[in-house]
């Protein structure tokens, strides 16, 4: 895989399926790895979050979830492939865990919906089965009880729905002794499977215009809208200090 960054932060040129296959080649080889689903929002809080920063560099595989991330590296000179959508990688693994006997574990997003992000997912892929599922929360009281129920399950991936930069620094702090050999933030996918949130036409996902349809149906995620001028900013230095 090539590695690109962008405003400091790295991020893997990988195709959809070849995010898959790096996923699978992290179960088949055992030890402990994270995933990070990249988006300018993240960007913009690794520049001021010395943790945050920290953790997307030490991860094993950084995806770009998000238009910005790729808009950007076509602006650097650096295009990715394409944007790989963490929802989407759920969902491709699942198929994959379908097929092969892969049993992920489902953490995170409000009561319930990882269950039926579960079952929907079984529905649509016969044989699919996870490990288990739970709400819980990132509180760090709550870490012993979840790390137990996790390495009881036994699951050959781990996939946290609590939100960036939550779930990625609850990852952080736990994967070496989840037990598991690959956790991966996934934010809302959950409630994307479960459809308790609608997700975009594909025509609007590919024309890059999904972040715009969340904001129609989730009106009060503007606020995280005005990390766009910050990241564009980020981006542009990094520009015109290449240029320099």
């Amino acid at each position: 895989m090539r590695r690109l960054y962008i405003a400091g932060l790295p991020v893997d040129n990988v195709s959809s399926e070849e995010a898959v296959a790096a996923l699978e080649s992290f179960v088949l080889e055992g030890s402990p790895h994270m995933v990070v689903t990249l988006n300018p929002e993240m960007v913009v809080r690794a520049s001021h979050d010395a943790e945050f920063r920290s953790i997307v560099l030490s991860a094993s595989l950084v995806i770009p979830d998000g238009i910005g991330i790729v808009l950007a590296s076509r602006l650097l000179g650096t295009p990715l492939k394409e944007r790989v959508a963490g929802v989407d990688t759920v969902e491709r693994f699942a198929a994959l865990a379908a097929k092969k006997g892969y049993r992920p574990f489902f953490l995170g997003a409000a009561p319930g919906v990882a269950q039926k992000a579960a079952s929907t997912l079984a529905q649509r892929y016969p044989g699919f089965k996870v490990a288990g599922f739970y709400s819980g929360s990132p509180s760090p009281s709550e870490e012993e009880a979840i790390v137990k129920l996790v390495r009881e399950s036994s699951p050959d991936a781990l996939f946290v729905a609590y939100g960036s930069p939550a779930q990625e620094k609850w990852i952080a702090r736990n994967l070496h002794r989840l037990g598991v050999p690959v956790a991966m933030g996934v934010g809302g996918a959950f409630d994307f499977i479960a459809g308790i949130v609608p997700r975009a036409p594909k025509l609007i996902q590919r024309a890059g215009l999904e972040w715009l349809f969340r904001l129609l149906i989730q009106p009060w995620r503007w606020r995280r809208q005005l990390a766009l001028p910050v990241f564009c900013f980020l981006v542009l230095r990094e520009k015109l200090t290449a240029k320099s």
